[in-house]
């Protein structure tokens, strides 16, 4: 098993912040943990940018263990219809990525 990092970069269409950030973070986290077998994830706001400019305000990590990315996806794909779903999340303007780790973690600190 391998340790992937789901990314996934959202938003709400206009007006429906409010909708789509209770969906997300009382619902929606919970259920893909459930659901997929996602063993954490988080969500994230955009506070500051330099360089390219990033389409989306919103990002969620989802860290999960699995024998390939492939699978990582087709697992979240499979179990997306028991998930409750949210009119306020504009799909078409969404992506997902999964990252495989490469090497291991550092942290600050540690030797």
């Amino acid at each position: 098993m391998a340790k992937h990092v789901v990314v996934v970069l959202s938003e709400p269409f206009e007006g429906q912040d409010d909708a789509f950030n209770d969906w997300y973070e009382n619902t929606h986290i919970d259920e893909v943990l459930t659901s997929a077998g996602v063993d954490s994830g988080q969500r994230f706001e955009l506070t500051a940018e330099e360089g390219i400019k990033s389409p989306h305000k919103y990002l969620a990590f989802y860290e999960v263990e699995a024998e390939s990315g492939k699978d990582v996806l087709t697992k979240l794909k499979e179990t997306r219809r028991g998930r409750q779903q949210c009119d306020a999340f504009n799909r078409k303007t969404a992506g997902m990525w999964v990252f495989t780790e490469t090497g291991p973690k550092h942290e600050r600190g540690s030797d």
